[in-house]
């Protein structure tokens, strides 16, 4: 994360997929095996935003790399293996959650925790107060080297944070910042205009700063007491 906002870990560019491709297609167990790691958990986060439980979400996962190994025949490379991945996912998401009889379309309303405020309003001066509207406690700037930011310490704390954030917010954030999708991508991917897209990328990198920013405070503290 990088003045307040998260670092996209990209994947390897588009024009890596050939050769991943033959790989996968010559039974390349090894090739296979990373991508799972770099996909499923954005996966996970995608299907859970469609069926009505992270159980049934672990099996569409599953169902879905079943799909593509069996399908890679098929992949001719007019978008991204990882955007022909996610595509299938959703089907598979869509699909089973339809059998479910629980599914909420990924594109209808939102869940409580996303029309709230991004940012807490007490941070804010009040209407009866000068500078009304204007930042009573600003965000908090930080100074930690990148060695810091990268540790597993702070690695394990984002992840549960974004594992934590609503459904939507943590699927777009995932498409977006952990593999690297452009906006247009996620929005045709999850069926979202662009406006929505933007408010929930803002709304779960916000959510996230401000677990960096409340572990940093806590680490300043923590050295003055010491």
């Amino acid at each position: 994360m990088e003045g307040g906002q998260t670092t996209p870990m990209r994947p390897a560019p588009r024009e890596a997929d050939a050769g991943l491709v033959q790989a996968l297609r010559g039974g390349d167990e090894a090739a296979f095996a990373d991508l799972v790691t770099r996909l499923t958990p954005a996966m996970l986060a995608v299907a859970a935003g469609q069926v009505p439980s992270r159980a049934v979400a672990e099996e569409v996962v599953q169902e879905t790399w079943l799909a593509v190994l069996t399908g890679l025949d098929r992949f001719e490379g007019r978008s991204s293996l990882r955007t022909w991945v996610f595509a299938i996912l959703l089907n598979v998401a869509r699909s089973r959650g339809a059998r479910e009889s629980r599914t909420i379309p990924f594109s209808s309303a939102f869940p409580p925790e996303d029309v709230g405020p991004t940012v807490d309003p007490a941070r804010f001066r009040g209407p009866d107060q000068e500078w009304s509207g204007h930042w009573a406690s600003p965000p908090r700037g930080w100074d930690l080297p990148e060695s810091a930011l990268l540790s597993s310490e702070v690695r394990v704390l984002l992840r549960a944070a974004l594992d934590a954030l609503p459904p939507r917010q943590r699927a777009v954030v995932h498409l977006r910042d952990v593999q690297g999708l452009e906006a247009g991508e996620v929005c045709a991917l999850l069926g979202l205009e662009s406006g929505n897209q933007r408010v929930l990328l803002h709304r779960g990198r916000a959510r996230l700063r401000q677990v960096l920013e409340d572990y940093v405070l806590e680490d300043r503290v923590d050295e003055a007491r010491g």
